[in-house]
């Protein structure tokens, strides 16, 4: 027994750490400590890129109300014009007393009805609403009348519609002298 504890002396012990720092080009703690840096450098990182995205905040450019339709006398007595039904969902109805301009957008879902020419009345396609040339309801669920929209002349002699300003047939609105252009 000696002799083995003169042995273990005479041999030294080996480093575990040192023999594992030699075989590899990376320890483990080099690892985990590099590891951790980068997801530090990657969380500061993003989160500055948050915080810049503040600094431009979204926003939603929506197109001007007003529009131009044209002269009056492009549009026919006693017609519904289904010209700006696309781009604007608006009908230009003309009669003998004057123009006026009804928005296409049924008062019980928001629907875009269609101008039935044969019948002389708007008819919405999602649950059967009608209503006349003008625009009074008289079938289907919708509870009221289509909205009129604000008409006036623009100083270079067309039609200038404000879709934002709208009259209502329920409050005698329709009557207004923006409700309908005199021509």
């Amino acid at each position: 027994m000696a002799e083995q504890a003169v042995e273990a002396k005479a041999k030294p012990a080996k480093d575990k750490d040192k023999d594992e720092a030699t075989d590899t080009l990376w320890s483990r703690r080099d690892f985990f400590s590099l590891a951790g840096w980068a997801g530090f450098v990657a969380t500061v990182g993003l989160s500055s890129l948050y915080f810049l995205r503040l600094l431009f905040p979204r926003v939603l450019f929506e197109p001007s109300p007003l529009f131009k339709a044209g002269k009056p006398d492009d549009y026919t007595v006693g017609e519904v014009s289904v010209k700006w039904i696309k781009d604007e969902r608006v009908w230009i109805v003309r009669e003998p007393t004057g123009i006026y301009a009804v928005l296409a957008i049924c008062t019980h879902l928001g629907c875009t009805p269609n101008w039935l020419k044969s019948e002389g009345k708007y008819k919405c396609p999602c649950h059967g609403s009608g209503f006349t040339m003008n625009g009074v309801n008289f079938e289907g669920p919708a509870p009221r009348a289509l909205e009129r929209l604000k008409i006036s002349l623009a100083p270079d002699g067309q039609i200038l519609i404000d879709k934002s300003k709208k009259f209502l047939y329920e409050k005698g609105e329709w009557d207004k002298s923006e409700a309908v252009l005199k021509v």
